[in-house]
């Protein structure tokens, strides 16, 4: 069967499902290629998706031939500048499953790396997969909007916090994994994709904030956060740097920024279950220890460790240009500083001198299955075998370089990258980020308190006064 990649999606199609919007940068694959392995249930629901379409790809969308042609084009333009097989760019709203295809939905960074993932489902079952490009800060709501809608695709690749609002709204369909399968995982990333005591997701990746060194002007791990203080701060005395650690934070705040203190001492936001997950009946934001971290914040911006000067602009500049040996970050930062030519080494955020042990939260990431995917099967099969195998993991780790949520495939990526173990030890002992939908009445007020307490206010007034505003919003 021919290749089709056409621009702007089956637009007739996508249209009457009424889930267009504008203003986002799409790219559509679609392939058919003859299948050659599979097993039996792969081979059935094959079967079944192809019946669906009438059994011939170059039939199925008719609606796109006039955009054929002229995205033929761009495949070869694409080849040749880099590359990567056959995609077209437009604006345009994602296209939606209509059960011809398994559409995965996907930002760029994550859709590229899933090209070969792709090719390698399709040549094993036969099943065409369209690979949708959504851009970041727009795909949970239009994820969720268009699954609202009765549209969307049949796969999402996204965060684990999306989860509980997803879930909520009846966006994603439970994902059951064998207890033998979801072993070989890191167990906070099924923790992560856990709602209520059921997964929903197969997670690929673990990230967190952790200790970034610039080796040149800090050749030594600080164990503690005083003794980072005071390397710090004698650096800047010495006038070999202008800051004493760069962590952003912004003059609205930063929870996720800011969790690793206010957690250090057993606080948080809400309680931890024993059974895993978040109690959201019970807000410990002013509780006596949060308020002993929220006071350690205090105590790093009278150092000045912290400064709400420094956001998600220019946080990581003061870093890369050598104006402070430290970094408190996570591996979003690393590329610009292996470009800068800074030589580095990450390590814990280092806990404090009386006992108080940081806890980052931890980022995981994963694929969602649509609870109106017009292939379940199919999109059962592609996440619970294909995502959970080592290879597809490594080729997610190479676009993204963050550690893999399988355990096989983090250990083969440690042993020949120094950084990824580097991250997996800064995450041990973090805590998943909470799914919870309530986490939505948290964000700004708790981060608006954490800026106030570096400018200057009391941190249990200031805790108190967010713990208020965020039971008020519950």
């Amino acid at each position: 069967m021919p290749e089709i990649t056409f621009r702007d999606g089956n637009r007739g199609t996508v249209a009457a499902l009424g889930q267009r919007g504008a203003g986002d940068l799409t790219t559509v694959r679609r392939r058919t290629m003859k299948r050659t392995t599979g097993a039996v249930a792969i081979t059935s629901a094959a079967a079944l998706l192809l019946s669906a379409c009438g059994g011939e790809s170059g039939e199925e969308n008719t609606d796109s031939g006039a955009n054929a042609e002229e995205s033929s084009g761009d495949d070869a333009a694409a080849e040749e500048e880099g590359g990567v097989d056959s995609a077209a760019t437009s604006e345009g709203a994602p296209a939606a499953s209509d059960g011809t295809s398994l559409v995965i939905w996907a930002d760029d960074l994550r859709a590229a790396a899933l090209e070969d993932v792709a090719a390698t489902f399709e040549e094993e079952t036969g099943v065409p997969v369209t690979l949708q490009v959504v851009a970041n800060e727009n795909l949970r709501e239009q994820f969720k909007d268009s699954v609202g809608a009765g549209a969307g695709p049949d796969i999402a690749v996204g965060a684990h916090d999306w989860l509980g609002e997803l879930v909520q709204n009846n966006v994603v369909a439970p994902v059951q994994l064998a207890s033998d399968l979801s072993g070989q995982f890191n167990p906070d990333s099924i923790e992560a994709f856990t709602y209520e005591g059921q997964t929903y997701g197969v997670p690929y990746s673990v990230e967190s904030l952790a200790l970034i060194r610039n080796t040149e002007l800090a050749p030594d791990e600080p164990e503690t956060m005083e003794a980072l203080v005071e390397t710090g701060a004698q650096l800047v005395s010495d006038g070999e740097a202008e800051l004493v650690m760069a962590q952003q934070l912004g003059q609205e705040g930063d929870a996720y920024n800011m969790y690793p203190y206010l957690a250090a001492y057993g606080g948080g936001i809400f309680p931890l279950l024993e059974e895993g997950g978040f109690d959201a009946s019970e807000v410990i934001i002013d509780s006596e220890e949060t308020v002993q971290g929220g006071e350690k914040i205090a105590w790093l911006a009278e150092q000045e460790a912290l400064t709400v000067n420094l956001d998600g602009s220019n946080t990581i500049p003061q870093f890369v240009e050598g104006k402070t040996a430290y970094l408190v970050s996570g591996p979003w930062a690393i590329e610009q500083s292996t470009e800068a030519g800074i030589n580095y080494a990450i390590s814990p955020i280092p806990d404090f001198e009386d006992g108080g042990e940081t806890t980052p939260f931890l980022g995981v990431n994963g694929f969602y299955v649509s609870a109106e995917s017009q292939n379940p099967q199919i999109a059962q099969t592609f996440v619970q075998e294909y995502v959970s195998r080592a290879d597809v993991q490594v080729s997610l780790y190479e676009a993204g370089d963050r550690p893999p949520a399988l355990t096989e495939a983090y250990e083969q990526v440690a042993a020949d990258d120094e950084d990824i173990e580097s991250w997996g030890q800064a995450a041990e002992g973090g805590t998943p980020m909470p799914n919870i939908p309530q986490m939505n009445a948290v964000w700004g007020p708790l981060g608006k308190a954490t800026a106030d307490i570096v400018s200057g206010n009391d941190a249990a007034e200031r805790l108190g006064t967010a713990q208020s505003e965020v039971e008020g919003a519950l």
